[in-house]
């Protein structure tokens, strides 16, 4: 009788660069058969490294392991190479695994069962180090033939580095979507009034309508100098800073240590200029120390000011934080048209085609990893002179749809740019869009420019139940 065993199965992928099959080891396969044959703690074991077991490399193996399972679940059956034959040539499967004789062979291979679970291990190990060469393989094929982007090709690689890594760990918890599982637990947020999926802001005001949740992209328009990029900067503090949470801040608009300029300058309540200039006065440094601690500790607020960022390296750097095992609760984008369009196939792809395809990849961000995704935008030249609309965005309407929450900030200036007149020193911010909520409001906060920061000024005056009926469709 031919081995089924000796030639390596067929790949997809183009090996032909590889002299040497895959990392594999038929003698530890044949093991884990064994001790699931030999007793049913070795099921168990072998179960519970391996799974469903994708992890054989011989896909007879796989069959039988899937046999021994299916066997091992069903009242008053103990699977052995008898009853697991049985169970084959019933299914038509026998011949193709190498016929009964090949299952004792299985059970010659181990004297113990007791020993499975370590060659279970082994065979996991095997196929972790397989499924890198599949990685890199597909990755070095795709780079040769030069018909995709080098960010698409690394995004794709990262991606299923990144899965790669889950398992590797445990694998994601198994989570019920029936509603009799999670009836109790959303009964015991109603009591306790809180989402803890939610986040809050530093400005009371907005908190009474608009709450961050994950998997929702938030739009925050302005004009320019309209402060998006304070409002950005000030929620991802609150968030990372006193609430102790990760938070990603992607940006494009300013550097690094224009970020922590400003950072600074609103937690120690230091002149923002006295920073940028390097000037800072004895009480500033007075202020600065009382903060200090805080900021030399805030390992997981990340700031990104990388050249050229596009949608994919983006999702890449919160990938990065995932494996560091420190998934974002908040990624802020500032802002969304200055984010590097990836090339269009044909070259035929206008501005509003590019927007329309990065705002719908931060909202497949926010999908993807279960986090808020925040991202600043700018307004076209029309809405100068009045209050916004959420039809204002910038170069494209693609925006105003993929928004969970869009929020617009408006400031009243003088004709030569300055902050005169009766509403000197603060800017409304408008709930223009709350697709869980009321919309509509207008807050007004203290524009603290010198400060790098927005402050509430006035008590909430507003109950959430006057604007039910303005609760987006």
């Amino acid at each position: 009788m031919t081995d089924l065993f000796d030639e390596p199965p067929t790949d997809d992928l183009d090996t032909a660069d590889f002299r040497t099959p895959p990392p594999h080891d038929k003698a530890a396969e044949q093991a884990v058969m064994g001790g699931m044959l030999l007793a049913p703690i070795g099921v168990n074991d072998a179960e519970r490294v391996l799974t469903r077991g994708e992890a054989f490399y011989f896909p007879a193996h796989q069959t039988i392991y899937l046999a021994i399972l299916e066997l091992h679940g069903k009242p008053g059956t103990r699977p052995d190479p008898i009853t697991v034959a049985d169970y084959l040539k019933r299914n038509g499967d026998l011949e193709k695994i190498g016929g009964a004789p090949y299952l004792h062979h299985c059970v010659q291979m181990i004297p113990t069962a007791s020993n499975t679970e370590w060659y279970a291990d082994i065979v996991h190990r095997l196929y972790r180090l397989r499924r890198l060469v599949e990685i890199g393989t597909r990755a070095v094929a795709q780079a040769r033939d030069a018909q995709a982007e080098p960010e698409d090709i690394l995004d794709e690689q990262i991606a299923d580095l990144q899965t790669l890594l889950t398992e590797g760990a445990g694998g994601e918890p198994e989570v019920s979507l029936s509603v009799a599982d999670n009836w109790a637990p959303f009964i015991d947020e109603l009591n306790e009034g809180h989402d803890p999926d939610a986040l809050d802001s530093p400005w009371k005001d907005l908190n009474e309508v608009v709450q961050f949740k994950p998997k929702e992209l938030t739009v925050v328009g302005a004009a320019t100098g309209g402060g998006k990029s304070l409002l950005g900067m000030n929620l991802a503090a609150h968030v990372a800073l006193r609430r102790g949470k990760p938070v990603l801040v992607a940006s494009m608009e300013m550097t690094r240590k224009e970020l922590l300029a400003r950072l600074t300058a609103a937690e120690a309540g230091v002149r923002l200029d006295h920073l940028i200039r390097r000037k800072p006065t004895d009480d500033d440094w007075a202020r600065i120390a009382k903060v200090s601690d805080r900021l030399q500790n805030a390992k997981n607020f990340i700031l990104d000011d990388s050249a050229a960022l596009t949608v994919p390296k983006i999702r890449a750097r919160v990938r990065w934080m995932v494996s560091q095992g420190t998934p974002p609760a908040l990624v802020v984008v500032d802002y969304m048209q200055l984010i590097t369009p990836e090339s269009s196939k044909g070259g035929d792809a206008n501005r509003a085609q590019e927007v329309a395809k990065i705002s719908r990849g931060l909202k497949l961000i926010a999908d993807e990893f279960a986090v808020p995704v925040i991202a600043l935008a700018q307004f076209n030249r029309g809405s100068v002179g009045r209050k916004p609309l959420v039809t204002d965005f910038k170069d494209s309407s693609q925006i105003e749809q993929d928004a969970s929450v869009i929020l617009l900030l408006h400031r009243e200036l003088a004709a030569d740019g300055s902050d005169t007149g009766k509403s000197a020193g603060t800017v409304d911010l408008i709930v223009g869009k709350n697709r869980n909520g009321g919309q509509g409001r207008e807050i007004t906060l203290n524009f603290q420019g010198e400060f790098g920061r927005l402050r509430s000024i006035a008590p909430p005056s507003w109950s959430p139940t006057s604007a039910i009926g303005g609760a987006a469709a």
